[in-house]
């Protein structure tokens, strides 16, 4: 019934039997169309039906569009509504939180509307949507709804089909004018109560656990007020003003390369998709709505957990695309049911889905392991209802500054997290106005989903979400803050130089250049006064500190702020992962009387590999080779001869790999884990873990431990950090019963990561004597 454009006056000569569907919100409304209909149908007597189509759990009033409903199988049926033009706000879409109270200006009440037509009549456009035969519609009910409860194409259930029909005509129509921005679901509930698989699913559910399906349907019917989203051109517009409040505190454009909007649009206007974005703050959600929003792309469907249902922002954000979640349902079926046929009614009529496939915000900075909840129900929704081509796009939001890192910190030191509430989301509001730099937005290549795989293939699940993964971190840029960050600690507890600062960082970016690593438009430009502006913002914020009254600038991080750093240094971490593997490999080698050295280094890898298989991603261990090897080609092309001949050839590869990073990569880890060793290696033979009172001990030890310097940074003191140690451990069997035979491997482990943690204060101290020699910036 529509396709996006205003219709052309309908003559007579086109169809002399026509049903005109009048969507006419009060008198005014109904009266202009009467008129347009008598001015340009030609009929005598038009045949018309007058209604106010609205999206609600309530039955339309269709009596009399019932009523005229029997005409010949040709007849046309015809919709029409009045969109009012508003100028100056259909351009800026200045919307104000006032119109929340006084309602949205493209829909005036009476008063209003007379107001405006004694002004400018014009500013009253008639829309025609596409119109359709009662034959094509009758066809149409049938296979949507299966025809319904039997009660035959002329019921008032079919009146009703008919009635929504021509309103989602009309809603193209109307998007033809306002902007692919507006494009919302409507009527979802209904057509998800008439659904033939929506019922079918309800009688096996029913069979399943012998509750009437009448029951059932009550409770489902409950059940979609609470997970059905109800966006509406208003508050798309007042969450898009939100948003732009929400980043106030950030330079007003955001960053994106164009190439990748173009195919980000194509994707969403062709492909079922989901845009799944990391998640490293409560607003990088925003960030896509925000850009398919400003760029006139379809509305994202966001997904939130039910913690954040609370006051009047729970309505304002349900109203505004987003569905909440229970945080547990697996005992819930008939939720389940609800949840997963709604998503499948959004991909089959392509409404984007968005959510953070992480589960979580990132408390460390690098990639969370995925969540695979929101991934099942969407694969399982198209696997049922054979939705093919389904397209999961990674998201990055990269910022220059966080306001939630603080927060992280905090609590990985052992603070309770504060809980939700209109009172801090007020006070969060708030310390988003501080200055924060600039955002980048980088959006990956598309993981394609021909067909969806079984509920039961977790294997299948498993792979997909690895790729989306893979291809985040692939997108993931380096930053002038993240950088940084990477520099200074490595040095740490010593500054840096300005010139010493940039010419490092001319060294990581040429570095990354040649591994085709993005890189942030200050960094890929060279732009030396929007670099310095960054560091400015980041100096202002406290994060860095700058020392300005010697002959130098000289720039560091104070050791208090070493876990804010760390974590804007971990989010880039797996770019250079690689490369602190094979370094520490080498360092370890240069002293060591290793015989093969070859086969010795390819050991240590693995071996690295293994101690961190709980922080980062690996690939196969066949691709991660050609990885490595890759890396050590880029350092030397002849670096197998080299390492083949023992020391003299090592310590040239170490030469050529000034200067080093693994060192600023891999030592919190290592520390972190050295701590949680250390309280296991204590145990007596028969004592068990109780991993509570475990990780509880380590904050505190963990302390200790730095403040006697046995390890160098409060950047390894947090409780995910000490969790994936256990993990670790528990992995190697260490984490049972102590008895004798594993206290002896637990102290074995604990020496080799203290072992690590010298070896890599080798590679600091080495950085340290290059700093003097680094060039300046541009020599």
């Amino acid at each position: 019934m529509a396709d996006g454009t205003p219709r052309t006056p309908v003559v007579a000569e086109q169809a002399a039997d026509r049903l005109y569907i009048i969507d006419a919100r009060n008198g005014v409304e109904r009266r202009l169309l009467l008129d347009w209909i008598h001015s340009t149908s030609g009929d005598d007597e038009p045949v018309w039906a007058s209604l106010d189509i609205e999206d609600g759990d309530h039955a339309l009033p269709v009596d009399v569009l019932q009523a005229r409903l029997g005409g010949a199988a040709s007849r046309q049926v015809v919709p029409l509504r009045v969109a009012w033009r508003i100028p100056g706000f259909d351009k800026d879409r200045a919307l104000k939180f006032r119109h929340l109270i006084f309602g949205d200006p493209r829909h005036p009440g009476p008063l209003r509307s007379r107001l405006i037509l004694l002004r400018d009549r014009r500013r009253a456009q008639i829309l025609v949507g596409e119109a359709a035969t009662l034959d094509t519609l009758r066809m149409r009910f049938c296979a949507q709804t299966g025809g319904g409860d039997g009660e035959g194409a002329d019921s008032p259930e079919f009146a009703g089909f008919v009635a929504r029909q021509a309103a989602l005509a009309l809603d193209a129509a109307e998007r033809g004018i306002r902007g692919t921005r507006y494009k919302v679901p409507r009527f979802v509930a209904d057509g998800l109560r008439t659904s033939p698989k929506f019922r079918a699913a309800l009688a096996e559910l029913s069979e399943k656990t012998g509750r009437p399906v009448g029951d059932l349907y009550r409770e489902a019917r409950l059940l979609m007020k609470e997970v059905i989203a109800r966006p509406s051109a208003l508050f798309l517009d007042l969450r898009a003003r939100l948003d732009r409040m929400m980043f106030g505190g950030y330079a007003p454009e955001m960053e994106v390369d164009a190439t990748e909007l173009a195919k980000l649009r194509a994707i969403l206007r062709e492909h079922p998709t989901a845009i799944l974005f990391t998640h490293k703050t409560y607003i990088d959600g925003a960030t896509p709505s925000r850009l398919t929003y400003e760029n006139d792309m379809p509305m994202l469907h966001s997904f939130g957990g039910a913690n954040l249902d609370f006051a009047v922002m729970g309505e304002f954000f349900r109203r505004s695309g987003m569905i909440f979640i229970r945080r547990s349902f697996q005992d819930q079926p008939v939720y389940k049911l609800v949840l997963r046929h709604y998503i499948a009614w959004l991909l089959a009529k392509r409404f984007p889905l968005s959510w953070a496939f992480e589960g979580t915000r990132s408390r460390l900075g690098k990639l969370m392991p995925p969540k695979y909840g929101l991934m099942k129900y969407v694969l399982d929704a198209a696997h049922a209802t054979g939705t093919r081509d389904v397209h999961f796009v990674p998201f990055v939001t990269s910022f220059d500054l966080i306001r939630d890192v603080e927060e992280y910190a905090a609590e990985q030191t052992g603070r309770n997290k504060k809980p939700e509430s209109l009172s801090w989301f007020l006070g969060y509001m708030k310390s988003l106005k501080e200055p924060s730099g600039r955002i980048r937005l980088d959006i990956g290549n598309p993981v394609v989903i021909d067909e969806a795989p079984g509920p039961d293939d977790k294997r299948a699940l498993e792979k997909i979400a690895f790729a989306v993964a893979v291809e985040a971190n692939r997108v993931t840029p380096l930053t002038v803050t993240s950088v940084m960050c990477l520099i200074l600690l490595g040095m740490a507890p010593r500054g840096a130089t300005a010139a010493e600062l940039l010419g490092a960082i001319g060294a990581v970016t040429d570095w990354a250049r040649a591994r085709d690593i993005r890189l942030s438009s200050e960094l890929e430009g060279g732009d030396d006064t929007a670099l310095s502006a960054t560091v400015d913002t980041l100096v202002e914020s406290g994060l860095l500190t700058r020392y300005e009254a010697g002959s130098e600038n000289v720039y560091s991080i104070d050791p208090a702020k070493h876990p804010m750093a760390s974590y804007y240094r971990n989010i880039i971490a797996h770019h250079f992962l690689d490369r602190a593997m094979v370094e520490l490999a080498l360092f370890e080698l240069r002293d060591a009387d290793s015989g093969d050295a070859t086969a010795a280094f390819w050991a240590k890898i693995d071996r690295l590999r293994d101690l961190f298989k709980f922080e980062f991603f690996y690939p196969p261990r066949d691709e991660h080779r050609a990885a490595i090897e890759a890396e050590l080609k880029r350092i030397d092309p002849v670096w197998d001869r080299r390492l083949a001949s023992g020391d003299r050839g090592i310590a040239q590869l170490l030469r050529r790999c000034q200067p080093v990073v693994g060192h600023a990569i891999l030592l919190p880890f290592a520390e972190a884990y050295s701590v949680v060793a250390e309280q296991l290696a204590r145990a007596k033979p028969g004592d068990v873990v109780d991993e509570k009172a475990l990780l509880d001990a380590a904050l505190v030890e963990g302390r200790q431990a730095y403040l006697l310097r046995r390890i160098s940074s409060e950047a390894a003191i947090g409780k995910l950090l000490f969790a994936n140690g256990l993990s670790l451990m528990r992995h190697m069997g260490l984490a049972e019963e102590a008895t004798p035979a594993n206290l002896a491997a637990r102290r074995a482990l604990l020496v080799e990561l203290r072992g690590l943690a010298n070896v890599m204060e080798t590679m600091r101290l080495s950085t340290i004597a290059l700093a003097d020699r680094l060039p300046a910036h541009g020599e």
